[in-house]
């Protein structure tokens, strides 16, 4: 069983998205990192269209022990290295469904939607797979499970934002002075001496 880990890279050798899988998680340096980008591209697009996706990996990648398995989408590139016991056909199905889920979240997605928004393309393949293990395929779930997520960051940025427009609508309340006992019910607040807000 592979175990599926994302490699990103700041300055790609040209328009390209890989998502690295490796049988050994081990932290490489970004150094090698870029090397094993550079060396999947090599690979990867000199290969004809008329061939299969699927190619014995590199050197760096760990050689005819690891597989390089890809789609290519427009500009898109979609790469996972996975070990020679993997299912060449369930991971092009994983990066098909992959790449749905990212067009259904992202409308028509493209490579902005994807340098722009690393850490929901994170989340997305955080739903579909955790520490090497496939959890989820049904895109509808993914999807949910997504935009759930993302009503409770636009609730959370509410919440942070509260503070700074309570203060804004005091500065836009034009008090002549400010109350120093604030009653409300049967509770009676005593308000210390503030500076002006103004």
């Amino acid at each position: 069983m592979a175990l599926l880990r994302p490699l990103f890279a700041s300055d790609w050798p040209t328009r390209l998205d890989i998502r690295a899988v490796s049988s050994r998680p081990t932290p490489k340096s970004e150094d090698i990192q870029q090397q094993i980008i550079r060396e999947t591209f090599h690979l990867v697009s000199k290969r004809d269209e008329n061939v299969c996706n699927f190619l014995e990996g590199g050197l760096l990648i760990g050689g005819s022990d690891n597989k390089l398995i890809y789609r290519h989408y427009a500009t898109l590139y979609f790469v996972f290295c996975v070990d020679s016991s993997e299912s060449e056909l369930g991971i092009l199905d994983l990066i098909q469904v992959f790449v749905e889920t990212l067009d259904k979240c992202f409308e028509n997605v493209c490579e902005l939607d994807l340098i722009f928004h690393v850490d929901k393309v994170h989340n997305i393949l955080a739903e579909m797979v955790m520490g090497g293990m496939v959890l989820e395929t049904n895109m509808n779930e993914i999807v949910t499970q997504i935009d759930a997520q993302n009503k409770l960051e636009k609730s959370e940025a509410g919440l942070a934002g509260a503070p700074a427009r309570a203060v804004s609508a005091v500065k836009n309340m034009n008090l002549p002075e400010i109350p120093r006992n604030i009653n409300i019910g049967d509770i009676s607040i005593k308000v210390p001496n503030l500076p002006s807000f103004k």
